[in-house]
């Protein structure tokens, strides 16, 4: 038996005689949560239980089968729930890496960016047996529901303030839109909250999500996804100096991509995603609107009213990627 299988209980928690202390750091979306907990003073490590119903033995597998072939960018994950644990009562423990800073600076992003290309570009021949998807719909059945929607849509991003010219050119973009089918390993789940400093060394955090996806889903979610717990502000300049790190890194590992294709390409992606949040972030403010009094919802109308404005940053400066004249090519490229 492994050294940690003593603090956790048969039914997959914590065993309270022998944990001196614990906190809670995040709510998963079964209700389970994520926790620090002592065994002394000082000595604590980090308790995960299985967070989402759907993705049962993932993490542990991703650990055993992926990372290995990465940096160690990742927590040490130290003990885990035997095979025979029904759905209560998996669980992982995982090193703790102390406070995490999740810092937002131009050379963090560029790091982050760079480490993104490393996994992208790993063979896929070596991930047999990985899921195709993660939680979220695939961009083309977004592209599919902004059709279907496409009055909401016109009138949310009307009282938004989008012109009728805006949205109508935003919208014969979407009827020759085509994305690559080039799947690469994708971390699934790469938001603000993800990615953190812990000192002076970049870790990447919950890789619970991992699947084959398009290169662009990391990207769009390391530049551009919004976060309620987590705001940042980018920048077109910023935005453009992390495509082009993260296209760099691929050359240095031997892959060449068309730059002005795949700024195009990202501007697309960015475009229709942010507007499938855009009716998300809507909701969830119409959500709390209505059920106020109940107090019952994870994020604040402030937290919400803050991502709805970042999102929007984010639709307004990708509009204009779509179109190749206004791409400007940098000087490394030329």
């Amino acid at each position: 038996m492994n050294l940690f299988h003593q603090y956790v209980n048969v039914d997959g928690t914590l065993n309270d005689t022998l944990v001196r202390d614990r906190e809670i750091l995040y709510t998963g979306t079964n209700g389970r949560h994520v926790e620090r907990f002592y065994v002394s003073s000082s000595e604590s490590y980090i308790f995960k239980p299985l967070t989402n119903d759907d993705q049962k033995g993932h993490e542990r597998w991703v650990y055993e089968h992926v990372l290995p072939a990465l940096p160690p960018i990742y927590p040490q994950l130290l003990a885990w729930s035997d095979a025979d644990a029904d759905d209560g009562g998996e669980w992982m423990v995982f090193e703790d890496l102390g406070p995490l800073h999740h810092v937002h600076a131009d050379k963090t992003l560029l790091e982050a960016v760079g480490l993104v290309a490393r996994w992208h570009a790993l063979p896929l021949d070596y991930f047999a047996g990985m899921p195709l998807r993660g939680p979220k719909p695939l961009i083309q059945e977004m592209v599919s529901e902004l059709h279907i929607r496409k009055p909401d849509i016109l009138e949310l991003c009307s009282s938004l303030g989008f012109s009728k010219q805006h949205m109508q050119r935003i919208y014969v973009q979407l009827e020759h839109l085509s994305f690559s089918h080039q799947l690469v390993l994708s971390h699934g789940d790469l938001h603000p909250g993800n990615y953190a400093l812990s000192g002076e060394q970049l870790k990447v955090l919950d890789w619970e999500h991992v699947h084959l996806n398009t290169p662009l889903w990391d990207v769009y979610h390391l530049i551009d996804m919004s976060h309620p717990l987590f705001p940042r502000h980018m920048t077109s300049e910023l935005r453009i100096r992390m495509l082009d790190t993260y296209l760099e890194q691929l050359e240095l590992l031997g892959i060449q991509v068309d730059r002005t294709a795949f700024i195009q390409e990202y501007g697309m992606f960015a475009v229709v995603f942010s507007l499938w949040m855009l009716l998300l972030i809507t909701s969830d403010l119409q959500r709390i609107k209505k059920e106020l009094h109940r107090n019952s919802n994870k994020w604040s109308k402030e937290q919400l009213e803050s991502q709805l404005d970042e999102t929007l940053a984010c639709l307004n400066q990708c509009t204009a990627m779509m179109d190749w004249g206004q791409v400007q090519p940098c000087k490394q490229w030329l």
